[in-house]
């Protein structure tokens, strides 16, 4: 009996190791830094054209929405699709967490709402699938829907930051299970995801989905919800406990929650990284770098 479990925990040692090295193979720092997150910058401006414009040359928008998406009556759930002709991509990005007040609307949300089914399998977050449902039957959808069927070939971007990466997640996993698009054309890649659906969301994604979810180490929004409401990530992460300064070092982790990355070190009483006590409190923002849509640079990231 003994023997058995040594030979199961190596296994299960060796298939951890297997999957490291294969999410660390496909993570690509260039796209994440010159690509997604200007797209996911443009997000956060109600002309992401000009974003496009300056960082990825041919780029072209084709339609942005906008839409009230709780009960603060300043606070919007927005997105855009785009495509690029000379790339060969068509793609869909949206905008993160705006304000304080959106911020509180999500967690109250997040905490007295139970969850609710996702519609291509799990649960997820009532405040995250509303946001989705909302833009994407908005005209996101449908315009996303037309793109795919104007350039069937084309690789699929997509991305987000915050709550915006949330929503990519369950875009890139509503296009791959409705077959809008193979798992193989999509690409997504976020910025300080949070978690979004429960153990079931997280393990269909994966199914449905290879991704990569860029966080900091001094980012919460990675922790929350917390995973004592039955919250979990899905993979893989991508961890800097640095600067993010262009080539700073990273750790790619391909488990859904994995003590390589920030699950190693979110502690509520640290005088590090996430506690009450550090200061300033870094919740990752990109709405100061919208106006000048990085290029490459994640350090803006991170302020």
């Amino acid at each position: 009996m003994r023997s058995l479990l040594l030979v199961l925990a190596a296994c299960s040692t060796a298939l951890a190791t297997l999957l490291q090295q294969s999410a660390a193979a496909r993570f690509n720092e260039d796209t994440a830094r010159s690509i997604m997150l200007p797209i996911s910058s443009a997000a956060y401006s109600d002309k992401p054209q000009a974003c496009l414009s300056s960082q990825l040359k041919t780029a072209k928008l084709s339609k942005q929405v906008s839409l009230k998406c709780d009960y603060f009556k300043k606070d919007t759930c927005s997105g855009f699709t785009f495509f690029d002709e000379t790339r060969k991509v068509i793609g869909i990005a949206f905008r993160g967490t705006s304000d304080t007040s959106q911020l509180i609307a999500e967690i109250t949300d997040t905490i007295f709402d139970s969850k609710v089914d996702f519609q291509d399998g799990g649960k997820t977050s009532k405040y995250f699938n509303d946001a989705f449902m909302d833009t994407w039957n908005g005209g996101l959808g449908d315009d996303f829907l037309a793109l795919a069927a104007k350039y069937p070939s084309y690789t699929v971007w997509v991305t987000g930051h915050s709550l915006g990466g949330a929503l990519a997640s369950m875009a890139a996993a509503h296009i791959s299970a409705n077959k809008i698009a193979s798992k193989d054309k999509i690409v997504l890649y976020t910025f300080g995801q949070p978690r979004t659906g429960d153990q079931k969301y997280a393990d269909i994604h994966d199914d449905l989905v290879t991704a990569f979810r860029v966080t900091h180490s001094k980012d919460i929004v990675a922790h929350i919800p917390p995973q004592f409401m039955n919250y979990e990530h899905h993979t893989s992460e991508v961890w800097y406990d640095n600067d993010m300064a262009a080539g700073a070092s990273y750790v790619v982790c391909g488990k859904q929650e994995d003590k390589r990355c920030s699950d190693k070190q979110y502690k509520f009483d640290s005088t590090k990284t996430i506690s009450a006590s550090s200061t300033p409190l870094p919740m990752i923002t990109l709405t100061t770098t919208v106006r000048k849509c990085p290029s490459g640079d994640m350090m803006d990231v991170r302020e």
